[in-house]
């Protein structure tokens, strides 16, 4: 995957945040990025969460793209935020599986266009190993199945360091994508490996899976630590 082709993998460290609010998370990556930029911390890191219900506005991300009234989201128990990744507007909630790679680009050997397609090449050997042949999409980001997209991709990058990343629906209710055109798409139907497949997905094993593709996908060395 790296475009310079060297073998030595990268340190990387790995946190299984388990359910967590976005605004917090995405504080820690604020966090993540400027201590890489000013040389505090060295290795990369790969953050793995399941977002309690929120509504993530990009900076192409237009009010038009919500199609209820947000006092409707506030009794549904979903937040709206506006952040600074690409993109338009998204749904993460629980059941989700969101992966934000804090990566350093030019350390890594790698452009934009390459880090994003490793991303969705992640999702994708990720949806294989639960039995659902997904694909990526150039002309529409994340990866999709048939024509249902199956998981979204939004990234930032600062000082040449990304955060923010992809969003694959394990067994996420579907739901709350009918309140939004996802992604500024109108009429795209979105699924998930449970839909796909009609049988329980083990969302442990799945966060095992993922966590491997993006080692190898990266050539990543990760140690996995706990956080409080």
């Amino acid at each position: 995957m790296k475009e310079d082709q060297k073998s030595a993998r990268l340190p990387c460290i790995t946190y299984n945040l388990g359910r967590r609010a976005y605004p917090g998370v995405l504080d820690l990556q604020h966090e993540l990025v400027r201590a890489k930029h000013e040389h505090e911390l060295c290795a990369d890191v790969l953050l793995l969460v399941e977002h309690e219900p929120v509504f993530t506005l990009g900076r192409q991300g237009r009010r038009d793209s919500l199609l209820v009234a947000e006092d409707f989201l506030l009794q549904q128990g979903i937040q709206v935020q506006h952040i600074e990744r690409g993109g338009d507007i998204t749904y993460h909630g629980p059941g989700q599986l969101v992966a934000y790679l804090i990566l350093d680009l030019r350390r890594a050997g790698l452009r934009v266009t390459s880090f994003v397609a490793g991303m969705e090449e992640v999702m994708c050997k990720t949806a294989r190993d639960a039995g659902v042949q997904a694909a990526a999409d150039t002309q529409n980001r994340g990866v999709w199945v048939d024509g249902r997209k199956l998981g979204s991709l939004g990234v930032a990058i600062r000082h040449g360091i990304t955060f923010h990343g992809l969003a694959l629906n394990v067994s996420t209710d579907l739901t709350p994508f009918s309140y939004i055109n996802p992604c500024g798409l109108s009429g795209v139907q979105m699924t998930s490996l449970e839909a796909e497949t009609g049988t329980d997905q083990d969302f442990s094993r799945i966060t095992t899976c993922l966590g491997r593709h993006m080692q190898e996908v990266f050539s990543l060395d990760c140690t996995l630590e706990s956080r409080a």
